[in-house]
């Protein structure tokens, strides 16, 4: 490894020599890139020509402007088009599908690499997954495929929709691999299989374009930039670069895909720090990776910056930026199953015009799209949880782009950009795809050296897994709900990991495990994911920062039973592998009335609703049926050959009975229910969205003009407000929303000629906000008998609007940081509806950065529900510094209100799809809406929360 790395550098530094045939040229092109291209220093020699060759058709051709044109920006279809027109006319070109998006789109894949491989594609293929799982192979059989292999490189752009480059740049870049003769196109075509998306996130790509197009074209700087779009994809928007479960069908598409072809290197573009950022796998970094990763990370961002550095191109650099500890980004696919994950962030614009931009700004002054004008620039990365992420960042390091911001010298960043410039969407792409040509010609110069590694990482994986404890993990099926236990093992089996059931019952160590129980043992090729997801996340102490969340422990974040095994014997256990793991439910018994015990599964929200025209009561305490207990909350229906079809569908367990339990219940009576979305911060939302969509949970999305027309209380029992708006410890965010722009407004409405606008909500105008009459809608539906339910960071509206007029919602200061870690919760009202089916009176949360709850005294035993305990403790995984400032802090609290109340938690049951075992108090109290207790007379506290 050290010594190919060497002989790349070495031979980068000998100035490995771009030669070009006499091949037609394409005049226009260079004129007109020329004249593109801001400065001189920003083209390479690489792309400042393009060959014409007769009967393949370059972008121009197809789409009628080069790429990089001012103010062209090109749609999926078009893009879709051009690949095809390719392929039909080289056959160094195949096109092939990964499956469609939410809104019918395809996510498709071109393939560029030599006539021969191109006709044996399957063949390479083959060897790929053979090399993904070396089980039964020596080393004499994975030499000789290594030498007949060919290593895929899968790169993907357009991710998040505002980076436009990407998806630009790979059309030019798959012409020019295609067509072009000489080194280093030769090498590349022979050695190394490339493949190219069209868009990572199709559906976003679209929608961004069609706003563009409305609303971007008149940019000429960083002060007249616009708001961008409120949606990306149907659910999320910068956060698809965060669903670390894949739930999202896009995301979905692009795993299947990479499981499919094995790709060894995977290379995910994106726009936002100047000029261009080649990832180098920076500290901290997760230790249970393989080695072999973070010396190939360095080795090849060493080699394409010294590539660039050679062709005069400031502004490249590596390191003081992504780091490798959390595994949930979209690329991280490849490195989580044993390839290498690869990644840019290139300089953009936000669109294709050309603008003056400033970069003295220091850390964070990037490039990348325009963000929701309400939310950060880049939402989602950074020091999450943190009062002041720039004051976090690492010193040490340089910071975020370094001690002098990006235009600093350091020596990870040996030629800095100049402070000021004129930027351009064709700079944007020379400096990309000059960039993704030298990793390209550093691959086909070790295609062996790339193939090796990734056989190595997939056979360490599976001897990680016989030598090194744990040896496997046990999922007992003897927990009372094994839906959530499906949540989990479902998302383990999508990445490729191998689960297999128990037909007997088993014994390991002192303990005895039923017949039933789900086993994984870690000698497998994803063995070393299954522990990286399923372990407690140990953050070094040595590190300051991180990029994005520090805890994610699947078993935790679920509240399920995962017991890790320390004892080999682990492995010798007799199962039989599954494929999806469906726990069937049962009703036992015979009589007119059904009892399904509420166990904590989120599933019992789908049958309410599932079965929405039946009565339904629920129990307010545990009671006995024969032998059967019957937790508070269990469900009682009419028994019925649909009610047992849908129990036993679901997973649940009920009881039927000659007669209702003699306890005091309730009607599980189903709200109207509507969920408020302010227009800048779309994404936690979609969250929620998504949640309540899984588990067919009916409501009505509303925006700004819903609420100021008022009369809510006519129109809806429950508003739930998802976490939006309040980062920055204020509810500004939520009141004012996207700041108006003098003499402008913005409509997101249907419209024939940009037809992806208007999906999800419409407005005649996204800014301004509800504004101060909203707040006055809200206060009159709570007083008049509504619930307002607030989750994470806009629980600081009802406090801060005085709705909620004897709480405080304080921010935690700037010593203070927790990205994302999982902590613990106390119960202190267990027999409070929304606690039904939690039997603990501690559970696991995570840390959601809402805010610091505060109640007077002599409320505290009437309205707090849940509290911070606050402790070293009390940090389950990852990171948490200052955990004092939460310390018997409010975590869920409910407030009356005149006739109606506030139920604000300071958690977010509903976060990235991850927290499924929090979601049940989010579902208890949507279903128990109008049977919530009254609070009692208020009693002597016997501690002082909050206080």
């Amino acid at each position: 490894m050290r010594l190919s790395r060497l002989l790349a550098i070495a031979g980068c530094a000998a100035g490995l020599v771009l030669t070009q045939t006499r091949q037609p040229q394409d005049e226009e092109y260079a004129r007109l890139v020329k004249e593109w291209t801001t400065r001189s220093e920003f083209m390479s020699p690489l792309v400042d020509h393009l060959p014409k060759v007769t009967g393949v058709p370059s972008p121009k051709d197809v789409l009628g402007y080069y790429i990089g044109a001012p103010k062209k920006l090109t749609r999926t279809a078009e893009i879709g088009k051009y690949y095809r027109a390719l392929a039909a006319a080289s056959p160094r070109v195949k096109v092939l599908t990964a499956g469609t998006t939410d809104e019918g789109r395809e996510c498709l894949v071109a393939v560029i690499a030599d006539e021969d491989t191109i006709r044996n594609l399957d063949t390479y293929k083959g060897y790929l997954a053979r090399l993904a799982d070396p089980r039964g192979l020596s080393p004499a059989d994975a030499k000789q495929i290594v030498a007949r292999a060919k290593p895929v490189y899968f790169l993907t752009g357009g991710l998040h929709s505002a980076e436009t480059g990407p998806p630009e740049m790979l059309m030019e870049l798959a012409y020019r691999l295609a067509v072009e003769e000489g080194a280093p196109y030769d090498s590349i075509r022979k050695n190394v299989i490339v493949m190219v998306n069209a868009a990572s996130e199709p559906d976003g790509r679209d929608r961004y374009v069609d706003w563009y197009y409305k609303y971007k074209l008149s940019e000429e700087g960083e002060d007249d930039r616009t708001p961008a779009p409120p949606y990306w994809g149907k659910y999320i928007y910068h956060d698809n670069n965060r669903d670390i479960n894949y739930s999202q069908v896009t995301m979905s598409n692009w795993l299947k895909f990479y499981l499919e072809w094995h790709p060894p290197i995977m290379h995910d573009l994106h726009e936002s720090q100047p000029l261009l950022y080649t990832f180098s796998g920076q500290s901290p970094q997760n230790p249970t990776l393989d080695p072999i990763l973070y010396g190939e990370l360095p080795w090849f961002a060493e080699f394409e910056m010294t590539k660039m550095l050679g062709y005069g191109m400031p502004g490249v650099w590596t390191h003081a930026f992504v780091d490798m500890w959390s595994p949930g980004y979209l690329g991280f696919m490849s490195s989580n199953h044993n390839g290498m994950l690869r990644m840019y962030e290139t300089f953009g614009n936000g669109g294709a015009n050309t603008m003056r931009r400033n970069l003295a700004g220091g850390p964070g002054q990037g490039g990348g799209g325009t963000p929701p004008a309400a939310e950060p620039a880049s939402p989602g990365r950074g020091a999450r949880g943190a009062a002041s992420p720039a004051a976090a960042a690492p010193e040490a390091a340089g910071g975020r782009g370094g001690r002098g911001g990006m235009t600093s010298r350091e020596w990870y960043r040996p030629l800095p950009p100049p402070r000021e410039l004129v930027w351009s969407m064709r700079n944007n792409t020379n400096y990309m795809e000059s960039a993704v040509l030298a990793g390209l010609e550093l691959t086909a110069a070790f295609p062996q050296t790339v193939l090796d590694n990734f056989y190595l990482k997939s056979l360490h994986s599976i001897e990680s897994g016989s030598k090194e404890a744990p040896y496997g993990y046990v999922f007992p099926s003897s927990q009372k709900d094994l839906t959530r236990v499906a949540f989990i093992v479902n998302i383990l089996r999508k990445q490729g990991i191998e689960i297999g059931e128990a037909s007997s019952q088993f014994k390991i160590g002192d303990t005895t495990y039923p017949a039933g129980s789900l086993v994984l043992k870690r000698n497998q090729p994803y063995g070393r994911l299954a522990k990286i997801l399923l372990e407690k996340q140990n953050f070094p102490t040595d590190a300051t920062t991180t990029y994005d969340d520090t805890g994610w422990t699947m078993g935790l974040m679920s509240q399920a039973t995962v017991d890790e095994i320390g004892d080999k014997a682990i492995l010798d256990v007799p199962v039989r592998n599954i494929d999806v793991y469906n726990p069937r439910g049962a009703v036992k018994g015979n009589g007119p009335v059904t009892a399904i015990l509420h166990n904590g599964s989120n599933n019992l929200v789908t049958l309410r609703y599932r079965l929405k025209d039946l009565s339904f009561d629920a129990i307010e305490a545990a009671a006995k049926a024969g032998d059967t207990e019957l937790p508070a909350g269990t469900l009682l229906v009419a028994s019925s050959p649909r009610v047992q079809a849908e129990v036993e569908r679901l997973g649940l367990h009920a009881v039927q009975l000659a007669a209702a339990p003699d306890v005091k219940k309730h009607a599980l009576d189903l709200p109207r229910l509507a969920v408020y979305s302010s227009w800048g911060n779309t994404q936690d939302i979609g969250w929620v969205r998504y949640a309540l969509d899984k588990f067919e949970v009916n409501y009505d999305l509303i925006y700004k003009d819903r609420v100021r027309q008022g009369n809510l209380r006519a129109a809806y029992d429950v508003i739930l407000m998802p976490s939006q708006g309040g980062r920055g410890g204020s509810a500004k965010g939520i009141i004012f929303d996207v700041e108006p722009r003098p003499g402008k407004t913005f409509a997101y409405k249907k419209d024939p000629r940009y037809p992806t606008l208007g999906m999800y909500g419409e407005s005649d105008d996204l800014t301004g906000g509800m504004g101060l009459q909203g707040v006055g809608e809200f206060d009159k539906f709570v007083n008049q008998g509504g619930l307002l339910i607030t989750l994470g960071a806009a629980s600081y509206f009802a406090p801060q609007s005085f709705i909620t007029r004897t709480v405080d919602a304080a921010s935690t200061t700037a010593a203070f940081y927790a990205p994302g870690p999982i902590v613990e919760a106390e119960i202190l009202q267990p027999n409070h509806p929304i606690f039904y089916g939690y039997t603990e009176r501690t559970v696991p949360v995570r840390w959601a950065g809402g805010p610091l709850l505060r109640v007077p005294n002599d409320e505290q035993r009437t309205s707090v529900l849940m509290r911070f305990p606050g402790t070293d403790r009390s940090i389950l995984s990852g990171l948490m510094r200052g955990v004092a400032e939460i310390r018997m802090r409010p975590a869920i609290l409910d407030e009356p209100v005149g006739q109606g109340r506030v139920l604000i938690f300071s958690t977010n049951p509903a976060y990235r799809w991850q927290n499924l075992g929090e979601f049940n108090m989010l579902a208890n109290s949507i279903l128990n809406f109008n049977d919530l207790p009254r609070p009692a007379a208020p009693q002597p506290a016997a501690s002082t929360a909050g206080n």
